[in-house]
Parts: structure tokens; C-alpha cells; sequence
């Protein structure tokens, strides 16, 4: 049986933490609105931090599948964006130590990943490992955003009230972990922020906030949220704006907001999942806003 320990290398002394919360997202699964990838990116951004483990990529990932970005300059190779998949250690506001696991997600050899993440957790004492990202549900963005938890424990997601029943749905290495840990005694937690389906292929910060206040809520960590709750009131006005100049799009967003308040009203309904649901006009709903995503692109760029 290979050794876990063998995918990843430890980056000099590991710190002595006292039960300290680990949050981890990889890149490459379903994350609508880009929820989790911007929540992780920006608490990387805001926040001090240091490498502490990385992981064997070249054991992980299929290079073939996502080419890395290579750079090449007159008449010779100057630069390649290598893939890195780390853990690291942070400080939240507060001066509260935590650890932060991100990068792609495997291609392979999930098993012997998620058992090295075990042997990290156990080794540093971690308490609560905490994940995030974005699932598309036929919810208007002028309501508030819905939150899916899920945990190896029903009583870390107490209180919340879910969407759904039972489903098969394609795993991802994010939700091994919370399985394969949990099943050994670990607390392991998830949210899945509910993003509209029309924006689940853009970026969408609110998504970002929501889900970055979910982990708040169940570990206590404190995040600087200014300049993302900024991005969020600066894609909200773009997005209105677009809306009140298309009569398509009013009314669309007016069908879904009817829709959304009647479901919060208790009336029957199985769920706000995007697929199954009718949408007034969905077709034109998603063109439209495909046109206004592209245009907004194209000026940040200019």
C-alpha cells in the first residue's frame, strides 16, 4: 500500500496550533458564480499567509486534460504557470490562526489524496475542516442568496433547512474529503451557495460574501469582506443596468422573483433546482445575459 505522507512535502517547521479550522476548495468542479474560487482567492489576497505543505501535482494531475499556461518570448521559453496545490497557514482579523488547503482539484489517485489530507488533519489538530462553493438554482439575484449545508455531523448544519431530497450527483475530490474524514470522526462541513443560473458562468462576488459569512457562522473566523462586498454592489449595478434597458430580462427577473416568493411563502414546490424548473423566456433570459457578460468583459479590458 503506498504511503500518503509521500504526496506532499512539508515546508520547513509545522506551526503549534490549538484545534484550528481548515478551509479548502479546489478548482475544477461545479462552482457557479465562481463562489469558492473567489472567496478563497480573495482571503489570499487580504490576508497574510505562508506555505506550509505542498503537494506531488505531477502525481495528481492529468497536465494533458488543463495545459498549463506556458510563455514564450522571440525565440525561446521564458516562463510556465505550474499548477500548485498547498496548504497554507493564515490569520483572520482577529489574530485567530487557521489553515487554507487550494489549488486544482486531482485527476487521480483521490483515495491516497484524501487519506494525506487525514494525516495533515491529524497531525495539525485541526478541529473543523470547512468547504464552499457554487451550485446554479433558478433564484432571481435581487433576493438573498440560499445556502445549502451539508457536514458529517447534522448537528455542525443545525437549523438550516435544505432544497433537496436524495440525489446521485458526479463527486468531487471536496466532497471525499468530508466523506472519507467524517466517517473517521472528523467535523467536516460544506455550503453550497444557491447562485442564479444566469450568472453561474460569470463571476459573481455576492456569491463569494455569501459564502465566506456561511463559514463565519459556523467557525467564528473573522474576514475582511470590504472590497469584495464592493465588487459585489459594483456587479449588482452593472447587472440592473442591463436589466432596465432589455423589456426580455424585466420580465424574465420578474418571473423568477414571483416564482422565488412563492416558494419562500410555502407554496408546493419540490425545489429551486435550475434543470427540472420551467423558466418564463429561460432561453432568451441566458442569451441576453451571455451578450451583457461579453460586453462587460470587453470594457474591463479596454
Amino acid at each position: 500500500m503506498f504511503d500518503p505522507t509521500d504526496l506532499y512535502r512539508l515546508s520547513g517547521d509545522l506551526p503549534e496550533l490549538t484545534d484550528p479550522v481548515l478551509l479548502y476548495h479546489f478548482d475544477g468542479f461545479v462552482d457557479a458564480g465562481g463562489a469558492g474560487r473567489l472567496a478563497m482567492e480573495h482571503l489570499l489576497a487580504e490576508l497574510e499567509h505562508r506555505v506550509i505543505a505542498t503537494f506531488d501535482v505531477d502525481r495528481l494531475l492529468d497536465y494533458r486534460s488543463r495545459r498549463p499556461i506556458m510563455t514564450f518570448d522571440t525565440d525561446r521559453w521564458v516562463d510556465v504557470d505550474a499548477p500548485t496545490i498547498a496548504l497554507r497557514l493564515a490569520h483572520d482579523t482577529t489574530g485567530t490562526p487557521f489553515l487554507l488547503l487550494s489549488g486544482p482539484e486531482p485527476d487521480r489517485e483521490w483515495e491516497l489524496f484524501t487519506a494525506a489530507v487525514e494525516t495533515l488533519v491529524t497531525r495539525l489538530g485541526v478541529a473543523k475542516l470547512v468547504t464552499a462553493h457554487g451550485i446554479p438554482m433558478a433564484v432571481p439575484h435581487t433576493r438573498p442568496l440560499g445556502v445549502t449545508g451539508h457536514a458529517s455531523r447534522p448537528e455542525l448544519v443545525a437549523g438550516q433547512t435544505s432544497s433537496f431530497g436524495k440525489v446521485q450527483v458526479p463527486g468531487s475530490a471536496a466532497a471525499l474529503i468530508e466523506f472519507r474524514l467524517g466517517a473517521k470522526g472528523h467535523d467536516a462541513l460544506g455550503y453550497a451557495v444557491h447562485v442564479p443560473h444566469y450568472l453561474a458562468q460569470a463571476e459573481y462576488p455576492t456569491a463569494a460574501v455569501t459564502a465566506l459569512e456561511s463559514v463565519t457562522n459556523s467557525t467564528g473566523l473573522v474576514f475582511p469582506l470590504e472590497s469584495l462586498r464592493a465588487a459585489a454592489d459594483r456587479t449588482t449595478a452593472e447587472i440592473a443596468e442591463q436589466i432596465e434597458a432589455s423589456e426580455e430580462l424585466s420580465t424574465a427577473i420578474s418571473g423568477l422573483e414571483q416564482q422565488y416568493d412563492a416558494f419562500a411563502a410555502g407554496a408546493e414546490r419540490e425545489n429551486l433546482i435550475a434543470e427540472p424548473v420551467e423558466m418564463p423566456t429561460g432561453d432568451e433570459l441566458a442569451a441576453q445575459f451571455e451578450a451583457f457578460l461579453a460586453e462587460r468583459d470587453e470594457r474591463r479590458n479596454d
